[in-house]
């Protein structure tokens, strides 16, 4: 089972890493929201991921965002994928606002140390756990580094937004709650607690992040609670928090899940999608990653293979652009950087860190002549092929330094090309795309024909 932790691609302008979404730049008015299988919980990211999450995540958030846009309007464009959205750009206002129909959790929690107060607001005596609040209560946190309840006076003081936007989002994320609570009724599922997210388009208003989900929500079996509301079985990631709970050592929360773990988590995801939409999520989680480059490259957000052209210097510049030239003729994108091996290669990780993880396939080109110590650097950190092209001036200069390109030392697999066009080549054919591979044998096929023909001539001429 494949899952995706992280999208990474020189060809994708990343605006901003959350606990579950990635977000790129698409242009001005629009962004692309990638939900990946990261889990996080208690304000932190697990190392462990969930198979299948992060589609089960944007597909609900999308079924929801459908059944809601007479209420507010929302941040989707378009589903694209699975796990992909693309959505209006928006200002986000950082509050979160959480609505709670019954106390239990961290509420729950608190009111068995004997706080009596939820966001500044007053909750009575004598609640036992998951009794339901006499109506449903907004109560806001912060999006800081670190979630903080805050109270609608703090909010006001402290600038998050205005009285009248505030209370304008209360009513709106009461009348969501409303609508969550008839539909899943109907479900059999009681919607106990959930937060909502809203932007500014504008001085519009807006519903942004997600919206019902496994991760933003509570949900508890209907029949379950009806037999012991003490004991209420949850279909949600509440699960993930109470094992985290029961297995703290010194105070600290693990930070990875037994696969049991893992797998009950899954199922409950799974099992919660098919039950709200009463459908069953079409997506095979093997090849995911592939099945996933494959509709941004139809779309047309990223082309299929990338090529890096790494200079030691500007002056490499104009030899680079004669390569750079041959590889777009294959309609493969060009990522063009500059990086000295002796004087800032500590760059060279950062380079690394992304062309090793690209969620498509890529090569380097290292053009750097006199003391290449820039192959050598770049092949020792990439698992990606490396391939050295040196911007000789002349052909004295080729025969002085060119055994610093050809002489790599050991576990640095950089191999040599003198000529631009066939560094270009090469690096394409590495790629191993079946489009190139197509396009390079019917030119092989070509040449041949051409070589052939320039024969008979000769001949009979």
């Amino acid at each position: 089972m494949e899952s995706i932790s992280n999208v990474i691609s020189p060809q994708l302008n990343k605006i901003h890493s959350g606990k579950v979404r990635d977000s790129f730049r698409v242009d001005e008015k629009t962004r692309m929201i990638i939900a990946t299988d990261r889990l996080s919980s208690f304000d932190s990211v697990l190392e462990t991921l969930i198979p299948g999450k992060g589609a089960i995540l944007n597909s609900l958030a999308t079924f929801w965002f459908e059944k809601t846009k007479d209420i507010i309007d929302n941040h989707l464009i378009e589903s694209i994928h699975p796990n992909i959205s693309l959505v209006k750009e928006a200002k986000p206002i950082k509050l979160e606002m959480i609505v709670r129909a019954y106390i239990t959790g961290s509420a729950w929690r608190k009111y068995q140390k004997g706080s009596r107060e939820l966001s500044g607001q007053k909750v009575p005596d004598g609640l036992k756990r998951n009794q339901p609040f006499p109506t449903p209560m907004v109560t806001p946190t912060t999006k800081e580094k670190s979630d903080r309840e805050i109270t609608e006076k703090e909010i006001i003081a402290e600038k998050w937004t205005t009285k009248k936007r505030y209370n304008e989002m209360k009513e709106i994320s009461l009348k969501l709650f409303k609508r969550g609570q008839k539909l899943l009724s109907e479900k059999e599922i009681i919607l106990v607690d959930t937060k909502y997210e809203f932007g500014l388009i504008g001085n519009k208003l807006i519903l942004i992040d997600e919206i019902h989900t496994p991760d933003s929500s509570r949900f508890w079996s209907a029949e379950d609670y009806k037999k012991d509301p003490s004991k209420v079985e949850q279909i949600d990631k509440e699960f993930v928090r109470n094992y985290l709970m029961k297995n703290k050592i010194d105070g600290q929360y693990p930070t990875k899940l037994p696969s049991k773990i893992v797998k009950e988590t899954q199922k409950r995801y799974n099992n919660i999608f098919t039950i709200i939409t009463g459908e069953k999520l079409n997506n095979d989680i093997d090849n995911t990653i592939d099945k996933m480059t494959n509709v941004l490259v139809k779309q047309k957000f990223m082309k299929d293979g990338f090529v890096a052209i790494i200079m030691g210097s500007k002056g490499d510049l104009p030899f680079s652009k004669k390569i750079k030239e041959e590889i777009e003729k294959y309609n493969i994108f060009v990522d063009m950087r500059i990086v000295s091996a002796h004087k800032n290669g500590e760059n060279i990780s950062e380079i690394a860190s992304e062309y090793n993880n690209s969620i498509e396939p890529g090569a380097v080109i290292a053009v750097a002549g006199r003391s290449n110590g820039l192959g050598g650097a770049l092949s020792a950190n990439l698992n990606i092929p490396v391939f050295n092209c040196p911007p000789f001036k002349d052909k004295i200069d080729m025969l002085t330094n060119v055994n610093s390109s050809l002489m790599m030392p050991s576990n640095t697999p950089a191999a040599t090309v003198i000529d631009p066009k066939n560094a270009a080549l090469i690096s394409l054919r590495s790629l191993n795309i079946k489009r190139l591979k197509e396009k390079f044998s019917k030119e092989i096929l070509k040449m041949k024909e051409g070589l052939k023909k320039d024969d008979e001539k000769i001949r009979n001429d």
